[in-house]
């Protein structure tokens, strides 16, 4: 258990882990926003970072083979299981502090508070180096090498100035052929727990500081194209047009009422629509759609029904519609015992019943799920909004996420 001395020190290690935040924000490639792309000189400077505080708070710390950051409070026995905490230190373009890096500075800080105590497990931290697929359009690529689930494909993808993955690796001072060669493996990993921002706006509705999340939504993204027949827009009747454009507009209208009909989340970010000139009728609409949901057999079966609607709109306006699945992800739950030792760490914290709450976005979990069990915390952010510069959580949140969390540590269960 947390003692009361540790407990009086709380406020001020939320105080430094913010400032934390700060310093690591510093680490960007733009003076005037925050972006930290995969094997970038920000992302070696902020890893040395991370190391120094690891060290600091008297963890031994290494980098692996695809650039993530590690941290260690060894066990006595060399050969004991391993705990694993963290979340990843990459951002999007534009990024807010916090996403994934509220969660590695928590857990860093967390073994700083249980320096003095002795556990029969080792626990490692770990700053995963890639997450956003900001830099190389592949996300999870830090989790996926710790899970053994690195894609030796990924290494001829190419960046934005045409330089691969492999050769980035080489620049960075890894070893592209050794690139996942270090995965964990399930027998020696007792479990993974990772702590993040909610990016959405439920805890704040509540007034919670910290929520439990129940598991992480499965996702699939497409790309559809409606094409139809262009013509003069003064000259052809309504009723004798094939608009590309209103059909894709009655297909976006039936895909919202569709989500809701099913409490799912669908959601089209980008349309074109082609030629594009304010007197031809659109004869080629192109839009995306993601879909997500929680269970992946109902995101089966509603993808299914969802295209079979859009089809028939399609076919009753004489359009055609073609779709091509760009990205897909697996639904994840999270580990039912996990859950309720997070829900019994945020009861003693709060001393309020814990509230439960899926995921809509994705985590390092997702990857990590291949390996071993994976629990997650959400801590409360303003206005829910993430993947942006407004994003923010308070100090006050961050030291019930840290008490939460050191609960959550000394009470593990690694038999569980």
């Amino acid at each position: 258990m947390i003692t009361t001395q540790s407990r009086v020190t709380m406020k001020n290690r939320a105080t430094r882990l913010m400032e934390q935040a700060d310093i690591l924000a510093g680490y960007s490639e733009s003076q005037t926003e925050l972006t930290r792309a995969y094997l970038t000189p920000q992302h070696r400077a902020a890893h040395d970072q991370l190391a120094k505080w690891m060290q600091s708070a008297g963890l031994d710390t290494w980098e692996d083979s695809a650039g993530n950051q590690w941290g260690r409070k060894p066990a006595a026995d060399p050969h004991a299981p391993v705990l694993i905490l963290g979340s990843h230190s990459d951002t999007v373009i534009n990024a807010g502090k916090y996403d994934g890096n509220l969660g590695v500075l928590l857990a860093i800080e967390t073994l700083a508070l249980l320096r003095e105590q002795v556990f029969p497990f080792h626990i490692d931290v770990v700053a995963f180096a890639d997450e956003e697929g900001t830099r190389f359009d592949t996300t999870l690529i830090g989790s996926a090498a710790v899970a053994g689930c690195f894609q030796s494909g990924w290494l001829d993808v190419k960046d934005a100035d045409g330089v691969t993955m492999a050769q980035a690796m080489r620049e960075f001072g890894l070893d592209p052929d050794k690139a996942g060669s270090d995965a964990r493996k399930p027998e020696d990993t007792l479990a993974y727990l990772e702590v993040h921002i909610e990016q959405g706006p439920v805890l704040e509705a509540e007034n919670l500081p910290v929520g439990v999340v129940t598991g992480i939504a499965g996702a699939k993204r497409f790309q559809c194209q409606v094409r139809g027949e262009a013509g003069h827009a003064g000259t052809v009747p309504v009723s004798y047009r094939h608009d590309a454009l209103c059909g894709a507009a009655e297909m976006i209208s039936c895909i919202e009422a569709f989500a809701r009909e099913h409490e799912i989340v669908a959601t089209v970010g980008k349309c074109d629509v082609l030629p594009g000139a304010v007197n031809v009728i659109p004869d080629d609409v192109r839009f995306t759609i993601d879909i997500r949901s929680l269970s992946q057999s109902q995101l089966e079966q509603c993808t299914q029904q969802l295209f079979s609607r859009l089809e028939n709109i399609a076919h009753q306006r004489q359009l055609e519609l073609d779709y091509e699945n760009l990205y897909q992800a697996p639904a994840v739950l999270c580990d039912e015992t996990l859950q309720q030792q997070w829900a019994s760490a945020v009861e003693t914290v709060t001393r309020k019943p814990p509230r439960f709450l899926p995921s809509g976005a994705g985590h390092d979990a997702l990857a990590m799920a291949e390996l071993t069990s994976v629990g997650m915390l959400f801590v409360r952010c303003e206005k829910g909004i993430s993947h942006h510069p407004a994003e923010q959580v308070t100090a006050e949140d961050v030291e019930v996420a840290l008490a939460c969390l050191a609960e959550m540590v000394t009470g593990f269960d690694a038999g569980h």
